[in-house]
């Protein structure tokens, strides 16, 4: 059941929202969510943020101040592919990194309408190379994003797998919008729910991002691209959202193409309310099972108990004595105790022309 601040919160976006016209200037937009974004989602204890060039692409480093972790994340935000920002996103995403205990990379990828696709996601590939650049293992890297920050991420691993770049070692999708034509039930039948999205703003945005290419094209829509071979993906949606087919279709997708997939619905909340988290108790508790997820996938979890193995062992000599002092005087052994390991769409080729005319800016 929906906690009582998400169901207030909801009913006073729901008012709100519905009376913002769709076609306001699109500065005005980008301004409102960098000062809102900035003034109302703070960073995590304990976390800094740093400026870096991450191979022609502005972004800035989010980690625990004085620590470097062995774990990387490459964020993209969110915000329709025409808004966001790190401003707009650091403290939130700073959120993520602290339950990941991952370094996380948060660059200002290239915005709509004025670079339209492919340049953000020229951007995130350059962001990922440079990741991979600074000594971090594919097996320690994890990719994500909400909304159309999602979205890219998916293109990102098309586009990764074609090239027969290393892949990382999953992708967080936080309300992902994978179809841009907006085919999904959802987007009818939970249009009286979604407190944040509305249908008629779908094709609009979709516009603005996609210039000269079809919607349909598996790099913008990427629900018609090929998963095969994808890394394990880890899918949250709000079950009032209007882009929540675009979740449960991908997973559908994903896991006939034999792809890890798991998919967690959230009964009463709405499009990325992960980014609610000064508010809404429920994005706390998914920070906290995304961090749990991503620990799992990049090894955090098995090189704990490594080294509590490794710990175990080196005590031994010590204990030698006790254990055979026990055996001696009729007592059980000490049993040695392992611990639990766990294991851890429509074929359509991206269009490598294309995204080579604008490889060599980046």
């Amino acid at each position: 059941m929906t906690s009582v601040r998400g169901q207030v919160f909801k009913l006073y976006f729901r008012l709100r929202n519905s009376r913002l016209p769709l076609d306001r200037p699109i500065p005005d937009q980008r301004e409102t969510m960098d000062r809102r974004g900035a003034r109302l989602l703070p960073m995590a204890s304990g976390m800094v943020a740093a400026k870096v060039n991450a191979f022609g692409v502005p972004a800035e480093w989010i980690d625990a101040q004085n620590t470097r972790s062995d774990r990387a994340f490459l964020y993209l935000h969110g915000g329709g592919y025409f808004i966001g920002s790190c401003q707009s996103h650091r403290g939130f995403v700073s959120q993520i990194a602290r339950a990941c205990r991952s370094r996380l990379l948060l660059p200002e990828y290239r915005l709509a309408p004025e670079f339209p696709f492919p340049a953000g996601l020229m951007d995130a590939r350059a962001t990922y190379r440079f990741l991979l650049a600074q000594g971090y293992p594919p097996e320690r890297i994890t990719v994500g994003g909400e909304s159309s920050g999602g979205g890219l991420t998916l293109a990102l691993l098309q586009t990764l797998r074609d090239e027969e770049m290393p892949m990382p070692a999953g992708a967080v999708l936080l309300s992902p919008w994978t179809d841009l034509l907006g085919t999904g039930d959802s987007v009818s039948s939970r249009a009286k729910q979604d407190p944040w999205l509305r249908p008629a703003g779908i094709k609009i945005v979709a516009d603005r991002y996609r210039g000269s290419t079809p919607t349909s094209h598996p790099l913008v829509s990427p629900l018609y691209g090929d998963l095969r071979e994808f890394p394990p993906l880890l899918i949250h949606a709000g079950d009032d959202e209007i882009l929540l087919d675009d979740s449960t279709r991908l997973a559908s997708k994903a896991s006939a193409a034999g792809v890890e997939t798991t998919l967690k619905v959230w009964p009463g909340l709405w499009h990325a309310f992960h980014a609610f988290y000064p508010w809404v108790p429920e994005a706390r508790q998914a920070h906290r099972e995304i961090g749990e997820w991503v620990m799992l996938k990049t090894g955090a979890v098995a090189m704990k108990a490594q080294a509590e193995e490794l710990e175990a062992k080196d005590d031994s000599i010590s204990r030698s004595a006790h254990r055979l002092g026990r055996a001696s005087l009729g007592g059980a052994p000490e049993p040695a105790v392992a611990p639990a390991g766990a294991s851890g769409g429509v074929a359509c080729q991206p269009d490598q022309a294309q995204l080579g005319e604008l490889a060599a800016n980046r």
